[in-house]
């Protein structure tokens, strides 16, 4: 019967290595599994080394530190690599031999130089969890967490599927999300791009009219301040368009630090027609978040500070680190987040509900799932909503326009008629 030398991770998360006797390859690979083991690699004795090592350590001399410093993943090809892990997992395949086909099948320079590197540590006997934290760039807190759960529990191919599907759901609310935001962005760029070339291509045009038609008791006050203020654009572009640019950049310097974020996040929660919109958005994801991790047998304050770091909300970050350490105290996470005021009453009380039962990541996962079909629902009546809004804007701003310029003649006809 033919011999097997192996490399595994046991479910202690300890690198093993010895020989397994088996009729074929895959017989040594259930196996293994059986035993709770994470197989890393699997070849015959006597068997020449594989082509896949040997070409992958020939691209992985070849790449940079420079490539991987500046890698950018975008999260469809993080899912795609997720779910083909999960897969060939699922099948059996050893891990490092996975890795290698991914890192040869990645378009991605980047991203291949990085699987490169994650298959050297892991080669080295590196825990997976391991290797994959060190590109914080491209696998984030939760990514790391969850796969050190799986190499704990021997589940890694499943932990993987939940990543795949957490990713998933991730990027559907980020397109729903960007269709609600992308349509006001660019049409108020467009209205304000349309008036400041009225005030400074049109308006002063004006001026020399209204100056012939000698209006007896002066220009009206609206006709007057309009036409000084495009004269005055006209006059000096270049102090007006760096005032503005220095104001731009301010705001953006501003909210980078931990009290301008604060305002910005609030003020993200209290606007009149958005707020509503970013609530919603931002509850979805720390349902899934949590319940995904909690789920993946992350322990809960763990979980509870990945949760706050990847909220996306300051305010929402602060009172989830609130009930951490209330948790940490003894006490229950319903509490201090229904304290917080930022967790609707129902979210609080089905959180409470989970934890006296046991079903905890079930309940968020509802949770989720609701506010999942509340953020669509609210993306479609912003939708109607949002262009009648800015109909009424340009209308207001091109109509005040409109008045200032006619109302001169109309006190002119008047004055004739006189």
């Amino acid at each position: 019967m033919p011999e097997f030398s192996y490399q595994a991770r046991s479910a202690a998360g300890q690198t093993t290595s010895g020989t397994i006797q088996a009729a074929s390859e895959s017989e040594a690979l259930e196996a293994l599994r059986r035993q709770n083991m994470i197989v890393l690699s699997l070849d015959e004795r006597g068997a020449a080394t594989r082509m896949a090592s040997f070409s992958l350590g020939k691209l992985f001399e070849r790449s940079t530190e420079s490539t991987v410093r500046r890698v950018r993943v975008r999260l469809q090809e993080m899912t795609v690599f997720t779910r083909q892990l999960a897969t060939m997992l699922s099948a059996g395949i050893p891990l490092l031999e996975c890795l290698e086909i991914l890192g040869e099948q990645a378009e991605n320079p980047g991203f291949r130089a990085v699987i490169e590197q994650i298959v050297s540590d892991v080669r080295t006997g590196s825990d997976f969890s391991d290797a994959l934290r060190k590109h914080p760039r491209v696998f984030s807190d939760i990514y790391v967490n969850m796969v050190r759960a799986g190499e704990a529990s021997g589940q890694l191919d499943e932990i993987l599927v939940r990543l795949a599907e957490y990713q998933e759901a991730t990027a559907a609310l980020r397109a729903r999300i960007r269709a609600a935001m992308t349509y006001p962005v660019v049409s108020l760029v467009l209205i304000l791009a349309i008036t400041i070339g009225l005030l400074v291509g049109i308006i002063p045009k004006f001026d020399a009219i209204f100056k012939g038609m000698q209006i007896e008791g002066g220009l009206p006050t609206i006709t007057q301040v309009l036409l000084d203020t495009s004269l005055w654009m006209q006059a000096n572009p270049q102090i007006w368009a760096g005032m503005t640019a220095l104001v731009a950049v301010a705001l953006f310097l501003y909210t980078r630090t931990p009290r301008g974020r604060h305002q910005l996040d609030w003020v993200k929660l209290h606007l009149p027609i958005f707020g509503p919109l970013f609530q919603k958005v931002a509850l979805s994801r720390f349902s899934r978040t949590f319940a995904t991790l909690i789920e993946s047998g992350v322990p809960i304050l763990g979980a509870l500070e990945i949760v706050a770091a990847t909220s996306g909300n300051k305010i929402i970050e602060e009172a989830v680190l609130d009930s951490s350490s209330s948790v940490r105290q003894g006490e229950t996470l319903a509490g201090p987040l229904a304290r917080s005021g930022v967790f609707p009453p129902m979210v609080t009380r089905m959180i409470a509900i989970g934890e006296k039962s046991g079903a905890l990541e079930s309940l968020l996962e509802k949770i989720s799932e609701f506010y999942d079909q509340q953020v669509a629902s609210t993306v479609e009546s912003l939708t109607s909503l949002i262009e009648p809004i800015l109909i009424a804007i340009m209308g207001v701003l091109v109509g005040s326009m409109v008045l200032a310029i006619f109302l001169p003649i109309l006190k002119l006809a008047s004055s004739l008629g006189a």
